[in-house]
């Protein structure tokens, strides 16, 4: 049963004047007539989704962005828990800012994943290529995926998949991030998998990468 657009309607409302209380009585509310994950997949995900591309026209601030994506991230935790059955626990996935701090487009892209359900583990900002490849093998991650903000952090990518390679990982590796976004070319040059423009852009790179696997 399809949530009606009034309610993603309202739930963008409070999203974007960042009222917690409303975006949580509105969920309690649905939480009546839907499960966890409906309303995760058919609420949470596609207002995120409305709020990005809105952003990406001028008529959103990035700090609505923000604000949105760490609101909707505590609800999901409160929807699914670590320990939810519902999570989707397959690919196993993980996020990383290389060697930058700027953390911004991760708590995003992170956010929008759990949002749609997955279970993603976040590795933190400012780790290095050894560092990051060593943690994702020790971990069996699946798939990886790198964000960055400055072009020497972007071009330490191909660091990380020669040490993967190395170990004999086949782990998919979707970068995103202000250099790829200058170089739409560049997540090739340094061998990642894949590139995302944005959170959407991520989940569905996603799909399409465990449909290959």
């Amino acid at each position: 049963m399809p949530v009606p657009t009034e309610h993603k309607e309202n739930f963008e409302t409070a999203l974007l004047a960042i009222d917690q209380i409303a975006a949580k009585a509105l969920i309690a509310e649905l939480g009546l007539l839907y499960t966890p994950l409906q309303i995760v997949e058919n609420l949470i995900a596609p207002v995120l989704d409305r709020i990005g591309e809105g952003w990406e026209r001028g008529r959103i601030a990035l700090s609505q962005v923000y604000m949105s994506g760490r609101i909707c991230e505590d609800l999901v935790n409160d929807l699914l828990p670590p320990n939810a059955s519902d999570l989707k626990r397959r690919p196993k996935m993980a996020i990383a800012v290389l060697e930058d701090y700027h953390v911004l487009g991760k708590r995003i892209v992170y956010a929008h994943l759990r949002s749609c359900g997955y279970d993603i583990i976040d590795y933190g900002q400012g780790i290095d290529a050894e560092a990051l490849a060593n943690r994702t093998i020790s971990d069996n991650i699946e798939i990886l995926l790198i964000s960055t903000l400055m072009l020497r952090s972007a071009l330490k990518v191909v660091q990380v998949k020669k040490r993967l390679e190395a170990a004999g990982s086949n782990t998919k590796i979707l970068v995103g991030g202000a250099p790829f976004l200058l170089d739409p070319q560049l997540w090739q040059k340094v061998r990642a998998d894949a590139m995302g423009r944005n959170a959407s852009d991520a989940a569905a790179i996603i799909l399409k990468l465990c449909r290959e696997t």
